[in-house]
């Protein structure tokens, strides 16, 4: 009895490892036939999602068109007013893959201008670091500038020390010139215009 129960429980797990997964398929192939109550071969094997122009039906049998001129006969019941999910599907698939292709058309259309726009957001981060610098220097000259206007202001009628100092040995020496003209004129009157020294 126990060798039952342990032969039931392995063989159940393998059973279970072993099962695979498998699905419904939904590829539907239809006969075309010369006969209208399909009795004949097939001579042509439609597949789902194949467009038809139905030239007449009654409940059982179609007579159909192939958008390439060739006409038979179909069972009715197979025929749907709605896409199949596979042509649906393909379609979609098809779409996905177009999107696909253009967006990586885009991709490359916008690579070469968004390697020109990191460039000058590059350029501008650059300018606004300048033009940055140059404000914080034209604040500092700005405060040079009003600093000079005070001091100018407060000297303007002031001379500058080197030409008081320029004035004041101009006077000197034309003083010293001066006297000495004088003395010798003083002297020479004395004398009589005779210099003594």
């Amino acid at each position: 009895m126990r060798h039952t129960a342990l032969f039931l429980v392995v063989l159940a797990i393998s059973g279970h490892a072993a099962a695979e997964t498998v699905y419904v398929t939904d590829n539907l192939r239809l006969g075309l036939h010369q006969q209208p109550d399909t009795s004949d071969r097939a001579f042509r094997t439609l597949e789902s999602g194949q467009a038809l122009e139905i030239l007449n039906r009654d409940r059982n049998y179609a007579n159909v068109q192939l958008p390439d001129g060739v006409v038979g006969y179909v069972k009715a019941a197979y025929l749907v007013d709605e896409k199949p999910a596979k042509l649906i599907v393909n379609e979609t698939l098809a779409e996905v893959d177009r999107l696909k292709a253009e967006l990586a058309d885009l991709k490359n259309a916008f690579a070469a201008p968004s390697a020109t726009i990191a460039g000058l957001e590059q350029q501008l981060l650059k300018h606004n670091a300048d033009l940055k610098a140059s404000n914080a220097t034209l604040a500092e000259l700005q405060q040079e500038n009003d600093k000079y206007k005070s001091r100018h202001d407060q000297f303007k009628f002031s001379l500058p020390i080197t030409w008081v100092a320029g004035a004041m040995a101009l006077c000197l020496i034309f003083g010293v010139l001066f006297g000495f003209w004088w003395v010798d004129q003083r002297n020479r009157k004395k004398h009589g215009g005779i210099r003594v020294y």
